[in-house]
């Protein structure tokens, strides 16, 4: 059974549909997720799952934990919808909510890929019905026909879809593997630099088409752009290094299944830092600084497939 944690609604009967929904409810948070790149609506989702799943005959269910993943589906669509709404009012620039996670989803390449902030970012170009079956498809490993149910289409309209979705993605993801010590080594300079405020050996591994990006959700002070450029970059760094007040603390941590920094000031979570790397080289800086996306940090969150 998967762990939960007391303070997220479960329900509380202790039926076999008690027991289907527990058992796969990490995967189905890890779907609503990836779908939405927001845990707080993942965990929306999830209460609007349990509530239909609760009212199912569960002698016509053949298969619970693909019943339970096709109304995840269907709830983060809608709840997809009114996100892309919520986020074109949003102010700067809209990032993840990123999680906290254990070392062994890293060793998971493929999941750790999937939830990383370089993916959902990619997913966030996607068309809502494409990123459904892109997620089903190539991260949990869904056939056609249950994706179509899920999505409301015919199986072979779904084969369309995820053909292009793949592609759509293959030209954006990162361009090679990137070794776990990769980036373990890019936080581990970045870690120096904030602690010894020399910026250089950090700075000889951005790439030149480097990209900062930083979600402050209008309520702290973040990049209200991307910034491209590893002079750019650089220079942005080292300006917003010396006005720094007060006591900084750095955590490495595991981030969205990869190496990432907690930075607190004063003993207060400031930020969530995480980095993309391709080629050896940092291609991507992730700031997260929205109060509203740290509030779990504190917590591993589990995720499965």
């Amino acid at each position: 059974m998967s762990d939960t944690h007391a303070d997220e609604p479960l329900p509380h009967r202790t039926d076999a549909a008690t027991e289907a929904f527990v058992a796969h409810r990490n995967l189905l948070f890890t779907v609503a997720y990836e779908m939405l790149g927001s845990a707080a609506d993942a965990e929306d989702v999830l209460q609007e799952t349990w509530l239909r799943w609760a009212d199912v005959d569960l002698g016509t269910v053949r298969e619970p934990r693909a019943y339970l993943v096709r109304i995840t589906t269907r709830q983060a669509l809608v709840r997809l919808r009114t996100l892309r709404r919520r986020k074109e009012s949003y102010i700067g620039t809209w990032l993840p909510e990123p999680l906290l996670t254990s070392p062994d989803v890293a060793e998971d390449v493929e999941l750790a890929d999937s939830v990383s902030m370089a993916m959902l970012l990619v997913l966030e170009t996607l068309g809502p019905t494409e990123r459904a079956v892109f997620v089903l498809r190539e991260v949990f490993d869904l056939g056609y026909d249950e994706i179509a149910e899920a999505v409301g289409k015919n199986p072979a309209a779904v084969r369309q879809i995820a053909h292009r979705a793949r592609a759509h993605v293959a030209a954006r993801r990162p361009r090679t593997d990137v070794s776990p010590a990769e980036s373990r080594a890019a936080i581990e300079a970045f870690q120096r630099a904030l602690e010894t405020g020399d910026l250089q050996n950090f700075v000889d591994m951005l790439a030149p088409d480097v990209v900062l990006l930083g979600d402050g959700g209008g309520v702290r002070r973040a990049v209200v752009r991307p910034v491209v450029g590893a002079s750019k970059v650089a220079r942005l760094l080292a300006a917003g290094l010396p006005r720094v007040h007060g006591k900084v603390t750095v955590e490495p941590v595991q981030i969205n299944g990869g190496p990432a920094l907690i930075i607190r000031i004063d003993g207060e979570i400031d930020n969530v830092l995480a980095v993309r790397v391709d080629d050896g080289l940092i291609s991507g800086l992730y700031i997260v600084r929205n109060p509203e996306k740290l509030s779990r940090i504190g917590r591993e969150t589990p995720v499965a497939r």
